[in-house]
């Protein structure tokens, strides 16, 4: 085929390092740069001895990096040079930066040619991924990207607020908290102190945002329990009263004397059903006996919907503890 201008040179032309000869020996290693290297055969070679070069197959064979003459040599010989012209279609080491994507056969890249720090060795993430986060994921041995918002899990409990009480009146959560977000809520009071003895605890509806909570009679309750001595049931009814008294057996103020309690509020902004609620109250009494309570139940109106709700003592105010207000998913 003609060229215009030059022809490409195609190969990967090398040149050996200088080889003493031994006295007597046929057989030398072939390096380049001290590493040895393997002609494709004795056809790819330029072999120059004491001035001549030599006819490859009969003066000269080579196996792996081992050139052998086919006779020995003598001191006083010379091995002038040897080039390998190597495989013709062979272009060497490529230069730094000049394979590009598309030269790269599909598959070509196996996982043998991967570092053992190719995770280990990237720049870590400090903190939780975003949902738009990509990971890579084996899907049936298929390498697929997927979202970290299809991974990560889905807390069943969701924090909306906490309540540090101290000197507080009452506890309130209003529809900035109770919203469409959540069908139902989850109350917590933790480690409550009272300021007055003998209390009991009270919970409110409300319709219009807090504005002004409930007393009508509809407040419906039941609550069972069993006291310190082990022995002694407790167990209550109470209908059409305001409001609904989350401590049967009333709570006291004396030094180490509290109450926790879980509360659940079941769909508080429907406008078809009952509001229900249900709870555990654990407390200490005024003779510091402990108590613990199963309570349940409903304010009778089902036609409006309760956007606030407010946890008060009869007297006094909560002088100490943590409430916590959850959205259930």
């Amino acid at each position: 085929m003609a060229y215009i201008g030059k022809q490409p040179v195609v190969g990967n032309f090398q040149k050996c390092d200088a080889i003493s000869v031994v006295n007597g020996q046929a057989a030398y290693t072939l390096n380049v740069g001290g590493s040895a290297v393997n002609p494709e055969n004795a056809n790819h070679m330029l072999v120059s001895l004491n001035g001549v070069l030599q006819a490859p197959g009969d003066s000269f064979t080579v196996s792996g990096s081992t050139l052998t003459f086919a006779s020995n040599l003598a001191t006083g010989d010379v091995i002038d040079f040897v080039i390998i012209l190597g495989d013709v279609l062979d272009l060497g080491t490529p230069s730094d930066n000049s394979v590009s994507t598309a030269k790269l056969v599909a598959n070509s890249v196996t996982a043998a040619k991967f570092n053992a720090d190719v995770i280990s060795g990237q720049t870590a993430l400090a903190e939780a991924p975003a949902d738009t986060d990509e990971l890579l994921i084996s899907d049936g041995g298929v390498i697929k990207r997927i979202d970290y918002s299809l991974l990560k899990s889905t807390p069943h409990k969701t924090l909306l607020s906490t309540t540090t009480l101290s000197s507080t009146s009452n506890v309130t959560f209003n529809n900035s908290l109770i919203t469409s977000t959540y069908r139902d809520y989850y109350i917590s009071f933790s480690n409550v102190h009272v300021s007055s003895d003998g209390t009991s605890i009270g919970l409110r509806f409300s319709t219009d945002n807090g504005s002004s909570f409930n007393a009508d009679a509809l407040y419906h309750r039941t609550s069972f329990g069993i006291a310190a001595d082990g022995t002694t049931i407790y167990k209550n009814v109470a209908t059409n009263e305001s409001q609904f008294n989350l401590a049967p057996l009333t709570v006291g103020n004396a030094t180490g004397e509290n109450f926790s309690l879980r509360l659940y509020l079941f769909n508080p902004l429907a406008t078809d059903n009952y509001k229900h609620y249900s709870g555990v109250m654990s407390s200490s009494d005024s003779s510091a006996n402990a108590n613990q309570f199963i309570l349940g139940g409903y304010w009778k109106n089902a036609a409006d919907d309760v956007d606030a709700i407010k946890i008060e003592p009869a007297s006094g105010n909560f002088a100490s503890g943590t409430v916590k207000f959850y959205g259930i998913t």
